[in-house]
């Protein structure tokens, strides 16, 4: 069983900067792709981006894209996401998540593991 913790949520006016960091549990880690999502009140959960096993294929949400940069560290078994020029549309709490897959996914029904979620609040 994999076990994901998030960390570096908090408080940012827009045009601010962010990074949240995910440590994960297993020695499978760089087997797995590694995933953010984030869900707003009142809306679905919703992807963010994703980086596969190796580290070499990322992918991400339209609406993030050349603001947020997803990476991970393979020997600490971690994964984080910086994000850049935050907008007060980027105000949710974000999930990281893992699948028992090397490639990434867009989905949340094809991630396996999910962390607690961690609060971003972007204020204007």
């Amino acid at each position: 069983q994999v076990q994901l913790v998030e960390s570096g949520g908090g408080l940012v006016q827009a045009g601010g900067s962010l990074r949240l960091s995910c440590a994960a549990s297993g020695r499978t880690f760089s087997r797995n792709a590694m995933g953010w999502f984030r869900q707003a009140p009142g809306k679905e959960r919703e992807f963010v981006a994703a980086i596969s096993g190796s580290g070499g294929n990322t992918y991400y949400a339209d609406s993030v894209q050349g603001r947020f940069s997803i990476s991970r560290d393979n020997a600490k078994n971690t994964v984080s996401l910086k994000m850049n020029s935050l907008k007060t549309e980027d105000t949710a709490v974000y999930y990281c998540t893992g699948r028992g897959k090397l490639w990434v996914a867009t989905t949340p029904d094809e991630y396996d593991y999910w962390g607690q979620g961690t609060q971003v609040t972007v204020s204007s």
